[in-house]
């Protein structure tokens, strides 16, 4: 995924080899070097994911380290033809955090994507604590739309592949450079948090790429979000979710404002041209199994220009749904709480919502996916997944589908 300028590689590698021999060197002196654990208390909120990750932190050092690991190996086919046995290093990323002073603290999130084919800052944003209620957040943040945008962390999911949803009708993992504020506030068993933020965001290239329909996963590619707005006007992003111990968590999150580049020099090239992104998640776990329920919904309106074809659509939706069943919870060799799980994903997406003008028929451009999983858990911080996809794809005239069908066996770890 890209999302920020690229560099040397060689940079960010020497830059963690430096810090984690600092960490060593201090070790050296008799400094223990310890594990920030994952707070998994029940007022955690999805918008808590940016620092509900496992560090090291060694006690005179003021940076902690952290990270997680992604690889798997696929075996596919697509309509009979298979396309063989393929081992994928996914993606690496490092975090660094830092607590500056009181009330300022600082974290970055950099990901090696395809063993360095792609690097990006996903995050890297100052934060200060004025108030629970009240905190300001700066530099490149994540845009809150939905859920999993945030809360993407491979060794958090039982599947190998990110949602269809998430990733291909939204742009997962979609940071953009902006300013913010964000809170919660707690009365017995709720919690109730809300984030807002201006930034940079979307551009033509949501209707002007080479997948030849509305996407808005190719604004990624646009690295120059990170220095300026594409169209001169800010992208308003927010989200207020409520969490009750024994019910569960339930967002309500948008994202909106002026895509294209309406005006140069004074001149005025195009009218102003929005895009509206409406998102609902929500996730339990019900006690008496274990079951562990999650899914998230999102609804899109871009207002495309007259001169485009029907196939590039003005409006999609799309949503996933995880069900997770604990199957058995025992020590398992030296893993004191290993955990087996059987699971299963729902993926639907419709890229083109509506009917042609001329014959009242449905737009195809829809996607419907089945994913059933046995993953197995040593450790809540690392898991090795089996999945077997199943997916459906009609093109935008809506002709029989094109069906692909994979195998994925893969893990993920914090470290």
């Amino acid at each position: 995924m890209k999302t920020f300028t690229y560099y040397n590689p060689k940079t960010y590698i020497l830059g963690a080899l430096l810090i984690t021999n600092l960490l060593l060197h201090s070790q050296k002196k008799s400094v223990d070097i310890t594990r920030v654990k994952i707070d998994t208390s029940a007022t955690q909120l999805n918008m808590d994911a940016t620092y509900n990750r496992p560090f090291l932190k060694s006690g005179k050092v003021a940076v902690a380290l952290g990270g997680y690991l992604e690889a798997n190996s696929m075996y596919s086919s697509e309509d009979g033809v298979s396309e063989g046995l393929s081992f994928q290093a996914r993606r690496l990323t490092l975090f660094m955090s830092a607590t500056i002073s009181k009330r300022i603290k600082f974290l970055s999130e950099i990901e090696f994507e395809d063993g360095t084919k792609e690097i990006g800052i996903e995050f890297a944003a100052i934060d200060v604590a004025l108030h629970p209620a009240l905190n300001l957040r700066g530099g490149i943040i994540m845009n809150p739309i939905g859920a999993f945008n945030q809360n993407h962390d491979g060794p958090k999911w039982e599947f190998v592949e990110r949602p269809n949803m998430a990733s291909e009708m939204l742009p997962a993992t979609w940071s953009n450079a902006g300013f913010g504020v964000y809170g919660k506030t707690y009365k017995g068993k709720w919690t109730l948090g809300y984030e807002a933020y201006l930034s940079n965001g979307f551009d033509n290239t949501i209707i002007n790429n080479t997948e030849n329909k509305t996407f808005l996963p190719a604004a990624k590619e646009n690295e120059e979000r990170f220095e300026e707005s594409n169209s001169g006007k800010a992208l308003l992003s927010g989200k207020i979710a409520l969490k009750n111990r024994k019910f569960g968590e339930l967002g309500f999150s948008y994202m909106g404002g002026v895509y294209n580049k309406f005006e140069a020099g004074g001149a005025v090239l195009d009218k102003q041209r929005k895009l509206h992104v409406f998102a609902i998640d929500f996730n339990t776990t019900l006690k008496k199994t274990g079951t562990y329920i999650v899914g998230e919904y999102a609804f899109v309106s871009v207002d495309v220009p007259e001169t485009y074809t029907q196939q590039y659509g003005n409006k999609q939706q799309g949503f996933f749904l995880d069900i997770v069943q604990p199957i058995l919870k025992q020590k398992v060799l030296d893993w004191e709480k290993a955990t087996l799980n059987i699971a299963l994903r729902l993926d639907y997406v419709d890229w083109n919502l509506g009917t042609f003008n001329e014959t009242q028929t449905n737009i195809g451009e829809e996607l419907w996916a089945i994913t059933p999983a046995i993953s197995f858990r040593p450790t809540s911080q690392s898991v090795f997944r089996l999945n077997y996809r199943y997916q459906w794809q009609t093109d935008v005239l809506g002709n029989p589908p094109g069906m692909k069908a994979a195998w994925l066996f893969g893990f993920s770890t914090y470290f």
